[in-house]
């Protein structure tokens, strides 16, 4: 009786785990790092006087295993352990590729 207790204790806090990783989304702004891109991630505030919507930007350094999103990539960021000094964050997905074309100089 008290393992079958443990066990379903155990697994609420597995699940309690699961929900508190913070999840946000933004686009990639830099990819020069080895296995690392930075992701700016804009958010809305609502000023307390005069009610206008203003954006806060803040970027954060999150962890690319395969070196696989470019710069304009749209991405979901899911929390993590610390990878590094600066690394809370890894890339879980793309969700909208960017379609820039990049034209070089034509002499």
């Amino acid at each position: 009786m008290g393992t079958d207790q443990q066990n379903q204790n155990s697994e609420q806090t597995v699940k309690h785990t699961m929900q508190k990783r913070k999840d946000v989304t933004g686009i990639v702004v830099s990819n020069k790092m080895d296995k690392t891109v930075v992701v700016k991630v804009d958010r809305l505030v609502k000023h307390a006087f005069y009610k206008k919507y203003l954006i806060r930007s803040k970027k954060f350094k999150a962890h690319d295993e395969k070196n696989e999103y470019q710069v304009g990539d749209l991405v979901s960021l899911v929390e993590s352990r610390p990878i590094s000094k600066d690394k809370r964050w890894v890339v879980r997905k793309v969700i909208r590729k960017n379609a820039q074309i990049v034209v070089g100089d034509a002499l």
